[in-house]
């Protein structure tokens, strides 16, 4: 439909009804850099299908958005959600390895955003795995933020990688 007069009558023809919703105003997606000291993870998840072949991917870059670092891995069959939070447990796993103590984690998966604050919210077969993570991340200075997917292109290309090589 190209919402012009044609298409309006056509509809009223028919007795379509033809409320529209709320007309949200755009605002601008954009990346932003860490503070100085800290490294920014991006990451994010992919699956094709419910549940489906699964993928994650994130990228680290320090405050001048340097490449520090990125992973991108399968996850055979599993359901949307645990895909998000794998690729959380996986970058806060590397960033433990590799002695980061100010870490600022941006992915596009709200309800992983929420599970930091309620921790009732991640997936039951990464419990264990979930409550590692939110230990270290009481260490350290960490945040977490969420990024729409349009800021979010490089850790969504790297999840996305996974499915090329299957």
């Amino acid at each position: 439909m190209k919402n012009d007069m044609l298409d309006f009558n056509v509809i009223k023809f028919f007795g379509i009804n033809t409320r529209t919703g709320k007309v949200l105003c755009p605002r601008p997606v954009r990346w932003e850099f860490p503070s100085p000291s800290w490294v920014k993870i991006n990451i994010d998840g992919a699956a094709r299908g419910y549940p489906g072949l699964a993928t994650c991917g994130g990228i680290f870059s320090g405050s001048m958005g340097e490449f520090i670092g990125a992973f991108s891995m399968f996850l055979e069959v599993q359901i949307v959600m645990v895909d998000e939070f794998y690729g959380v447990i996986h970058a806060m796993e590397k960033a433990q390895k590799i002695g980061l103590t100010k870490v600022w984690l941006e992915c596009d998966f709200t309800l992983v955003c929420v599970a930091f604050t309620v921790r009732t919210n991640s997936p039951w077969m990464l419990r264990n795995q979930w409550n590692t993570c939110l230990n270290y991340c009481g260490k350290i200075r960490f945040k977490v933020t969420h990024i729409f997917r349009e800021g979010n292109v490089c850790a969504d290309k790297l999840a996305n990688l996974e499915f090329t090589h299957r």
